[in-house]
């Protein structure tokens, strides 16, 4: 670690702007460091807060009974949605969609703290690709669960590419992708009554939970949104 107390491990331009992979020790816990991505300088996502988008696969886990399960992630990040679905035996396949390459090539470079648990795991798989674009599309493989982490929430984007999505027919068609019986979830790191109003609308079992948990950055407790739809 530099004198400065943070080593830039990449930073980037990409199609959503320039993506920087940090680490840094917490100065308030020495010895603890965190990994980090910002987006155009935001803060974006830590290794230390991964709560609520472990408690999207976790959640989504504990509403199939099913076994042999095949999930889909919208969004790699730093890995920790994907790991938690991979934690349970009834799960055969984590298949992930990353839209953006740097993201999947940090992982493969070891950067991120899963990486090397996640490349050992014979049942994760991740392509390059867009995850709005391909559950659009007419399905092929379908899967007991998609969990998609992409977006800040319904509400605020991070590009127009899923804009058709939160929509009732962008839903209707993603809906396609699932095995009967399966589960769409979205993460979303604020409430959206819109969104709400419309899978209540629009679908016969929607689920909202909420996750609040202690950010420990901020020492402030935070909540975030679940939003699960069977199909």
């Amino acid at each position: 670690m530099s004198k400065f107390n943070l080593e830039v491990l990449a930073y980037e331009e990409s199609p959503v702007g320039m993506i920087c992979l940090r680490r840094r020790e917490l100065l308030s816990e020495p010895g603890t460091v965190v990994t980090e991505i910002t987006l155009d300088h935001e803060f974006l996502m830590s290794s230390i807060v991964t709560f609520s988008e472990r408690a999207l696969a976790l959640r989504a886990l504990e509403l199939h009974p099913g076994t042999e399960l095949e999930v889909l992630v919208g969004g790699l990040g730093l890995g920790y949605t994907a790991r938690e679905a991979l934690t349970s035996e009834r799960v055969a396949r984590v298949d992930v969609i990353e839209y953006l390459p740097q993201v999947i090539d940090w992982m493969e470079r070891g950067l991120v703290p899963l990486s090397s648990e996640l490349q050992a795991d014979p049942r994760f798989a991740v392509t390059q690709g867009d995850v709005y674009g391909y559950l659009a599309a007419e399905p092929g493989k379908r899967y007991d669960l998609i969990l998609v982490d992409v977006d800040h929430s319904p509400d605020e984007r991070l590009g127009s590419a899923s804009d058709s999505f939160y929509s009732r027919e962008g839903l209707a068609r993603a809906l396609r992708h699932l095995r009967p019986g399966g589960l769409l979830g979205v993460w979303s790191y604020a409430e959206s009554p819109e969104f709400e109003s419309m899978l209540r609308s629009a679908f016969g079992e929607v689920h909202v939970e909420t996750e609040t948990f202690v950010h420990r950055f901020l020492g402030d407790e935070e909540t975030n949104w679940l939003y699960f739809v069977r199909a």
